[in-house]
């Protein structure tokens, strides 16, 4: 006995539910892809944050081997970068600390697109530093002395230019857009490292213990 064979309609969507099968995808890339960007923002906000309590742990290892004094507080003569970094000079303190750094790499925000890492800290250049030296800040005896932070700052809703800059503390001080969604991280005198607002900024810069934050920007 022969079987026969039905003729069955093919299945297909019709209009109505390509529809809502499109409107369904672009409804979860909308929801997916702000997701994806905030979590790689928080993961760089997070290696910044990492970076700037190495810092400042490295700070704390050099100070303890030279007098409880910062490379700030110390002339080069003597091993420090106190004449450098008077002139907005960088490199020299984060040089001088290479043996507690080990690695150039964390002087670099990963958000930083004006530079790139340094392979050695002898060809370190002002574009492979993404973070201020606080210049008179020579030890740990102010807590909440700005010792490092973010370089991307705004005094007046202007950039505040590489070198040596004088921030009073009744400046307005913000962040730039660039980096972490004007928000940013100060790293303060007692090895803390704080993430700031644009909002709440200028209060760091007021609670410092200084009537003026003078910092060396790369």
């Amino acid at each position: 006995m022969k079987l026969r064979l039905g003729h069955r309609p093919e299945a297909a969507l019709t209009l109505f539910e390509v529809g809502v099968v499109v409107a369904v995808v672009l409804i979860l890339a909308a929801v997916l892809i702000p997701l994806s960007r905030s979590s790689r923002s928080d993961a760089s906000r997070s290696n910044c944050v990492n970076n700037l309590k190495q810092i400042g742990l490295a700070y704390r290892i050099w100070e303890g081997d030279n007098g409880d004094i910062y490379p700030m507080g110390i002339a080069l003569t003597n091993g420090g970068s106190l004449e450098m970094v008077a002139t907005g000079n960088v490199t020299q303190t984060f040089q001088v600390m290479s043996n507690e750094l080990s690695t150039p790499k964390i002087l670099y925000c990963p958000r930083d697109t004006n530079g790139d890492y340094a392979a050695t800290f002898e060809g370190l250049a002002r574009s492979n530093v993404s973070y201020f030296v606080g210049v008179d800040v020579t030890n740990d005896a102010s807590p909440m002395a700005l010792i490092s932070g973010d370089c991307n700052l705004l005094v007046r809703r202007r950039p505040v230019p590489s070198g040596l800059a004088t921030i009073w503390t009744n400046d307005p001080v913000t962040w730039s857009a660039a980096r972490h969604v004007r928000s940013g991280n100060l790293g303060l005198g007692d090895g803390s490292v704080q993430q700031a607002t644009s909002a709440n900024l200028q209060h760091y810069f007021e609670s410092s213990g200084w009537a003026t934050n003078r910092l060396a920007i790369p």
